[in-house]
């Protein structure tokens, strides 16, 4: 299992990092730009955020990820909300995250308060944005599809610091569950399943907000990948023009499923869908790769892709892979 691991730890930054250049960008300025992005590709000296990064690295995305692992293995898989904030602050501090623009909207602001030693659950309860299902993807290597509820109940755990809502609190357990089912079942009609089969439980988790469902737009999102399953381009324009693949969890979660159960299993071609998408493109990125590079695991991937993120993030997910499958199926 650790090889399937290590697959959604590489491909969730491998999407990241495709996704990076023109993050945030609509998808028709990404064609006037690019045409179609076919490759990892330096930031964008005309975009604002992605303007910091080279060819290859990954974003805040899979860096609050990792961060959470840290602070999981301090406790020995035991979510400290605590803990989890003051390893994502220390993060950003050494990565002057505030000044240069690399935290969502609500992550910023719960996390200033957090510093400051106030409460920010007025903010974290109106949470819109997608912070959560963003850095979610390796809790769901933790957890087998049956063990839904424990599911979202970590997942809870592991948020709340930033996002307490029922929107996002559901959009991280559907990204953490289709990677359960993915990494379990190797099957793309049984991940949407699963998917689906938590919503409900999983709005009971946060404070109420008025949003659109995820799992309706899942679905309609399935929809698109059969009817234009040979025209990627087609199906990626509906899908953008359909919900706006914007930084906000109903547009981005189902766009990134969605991706996933299109080229499921397949992180190279999730990666270059997603980057190609328009909008939150890094998020989207992460979220879909880190599904599909559980399907066949990190030796389905290629090696190129892989030698680039180790190199340029200096980062080697063996460790991190080790942990998780140790506490697999045992974390309640």
């Amino acid at each position: 299992m650790k090889e399937k691991i290590l697959g959604v730890l590489y491909g969730m930054s491998i999407g990241d990092a495709m996704g990076m250049p023109p993050e945030l960008w609509s998808r028709k300025r990404i064609i006037e730009k690019y045409g179609t992005i076919t490759d990892f590709l330096d930031g964008d000296p005309e975009n604002e955020i992605s303007y910091q990064y080279v060819r290859g690295n990954f974003t805040d995305d899979t860096s609050q990820a990792i961060t959470i692992l840290d602070s999981l293995i301090e406790t020995d898989f035991v979510p400290d909300s605590s803990s989890i904030a003051r390893h994502i602050l220390d993060w950003a501090k050494r990565e002057n995250a505030f000044e240069n623009n690399i935290l969502g909207p609500t992550s910023k602001i719960t996390l200033e308060l957090f510093e400051k030693g106030q409460d920010a659950k007025e903010y974290s309860d109106q949470a819109l944005s997608n912070g959560a299902a963003m850095r979610i993807p390796p809790i769901g290597t933790l957890f087998l599809s049956s063990q839904a509820r424990e599911l979202c109940d970590y997942v809870r755990k592991i948020s709340t610091i930033t996002h307490s809502s029922d929107i996002t609190l559901t959009g991280a357990c559907m990204v953490a569950m289709a990677v359960a089912s993915a990494l379990e079942k190797e099957d793309r009609d049984q991940m949407i399943e699963d998917v689906l089969s938590i919503e409900d439980y999983a709005m009971t988790l946060g404070a109420s907000t008025v949003s659109a469902s995820i799992g309706t737009r899942v679905r309609y999102g399935v929809e698109l990948a059969h009817k234009y399953s040979d025209d990627r381009d087609r199906f990626l324009a509906e899908l953008y023009n359909m919900f706006g693949a914007g930084v906000n969890t109903v547009d981005s979660v189902p766009c990134a499923i969605a991706i996933a159960y299109y080229c499921f299993g397949d992180v190279h071609s999730t990666a270059l869908a997603c980057a190609n998408l328009g909008g939150d493109t890094d998020t989207i990125g992460a979220m879909a790769c880190a599904i599909s590079g559980g399907v066949h695991g990190v030796n389905d991937i290629p090696e190129e892709d892989i030698m680039l993120i180790r190199e340029v993030n200096q980062i080697d997910f063996s460790a991190y892979a080790e942990h998780l499958d140790k506490k697999r199926g045992i974390v309640l």
